[in-house]
């Protein structure tokens, strides 16, 4: 037994079935899902500033809840295992709540400006009054206080594709590609201003 299950539950493969798309998947199913975290996905983790945690309760009533931090605050704990400090917020307590009677749980990582996604599967645990892993999970200077930790399991992943997803840039990524933009203006101006200059003494002389 493998996990494409998880991904492809029995009632999606029989919608898969009956609307054509089952031969696309077959061999995903027959292989099965990665699981562990791969160079790859390391690398895209940290690169994140925000992620959609999905949990829900006992009785199957479903809840979103946006998670976000400096890139990376997300962590890497092992090759299964995924952290990060939860801050403090407007105490609703959904997702605390939600996973205290139910610990399945779906994190859905979106980087708008690589139009890139990706799915991970697993469950989650909140650890309460663990201060040393608290400190491990928070990134210094953030300003947020930390109030606990979540970590989550990872038992499937995959790479969604790239469909409709409407680029955007952080104000970082836009500065970033800003301050290319005004060296170079810097560099055409001081050219331009030399190049003046000795125009000016060929007309004099």
């Amino acid at each position: 037994m493998n996990n494409a299950s998880i991904v492809f539950t029995p009632a999606a493969q029989k919608a898969q079935a009956e609307r054509g798309s089952a031969r696309a998947y077959a061999a995903r199913v027959a292989e099965g899902f990665p699981d562990t975290v791969t160079p790859e996905l390391a690398k895209f983790i940290a690169e994140q500033d925000t992620v959609f945690l999905g949990t829900a309760s006992a009785d199957g009533a479903p809840y979103i809840q946006h998670r976000g931090g400096p890139p990376g605050f997300i962590k890497v704990i092992d090759e299964k295992t995924l952290g990060f400090a939860d801050y403090r917020g407007n105490r609703q307590y959904i997702t605390l709540a939600n996973l205290s009677e139910n610990d399945r749980a779906y994190l859905f990582l979106l980087d708008p400006a690589r139009k890139q996604r990706i799915k991970i599967w697993g469950r989650a645990r909140v650890i309460e009054n663990d201060v040393a892993l608290v400190e491990k999970l928070f990134d210094a200077g953030y300003k947020a206080k930390p109030e606990r930790a979540i970590l989550f399991t990872i038992e499937a992943w995959d790479v969604n594709c790239s469909q409709h997803i409407v680029t955007r840039y952080t104000e970082a990524q836009l500065e970033a590609g800003f301050a290319d933009v005004r060296r170079h203006i810097a560099a055409l101006e001081a050219e331009n201003a030399t190049l003046r200059a000795q125009l000016a003494q060929v007309q004099t002389q």
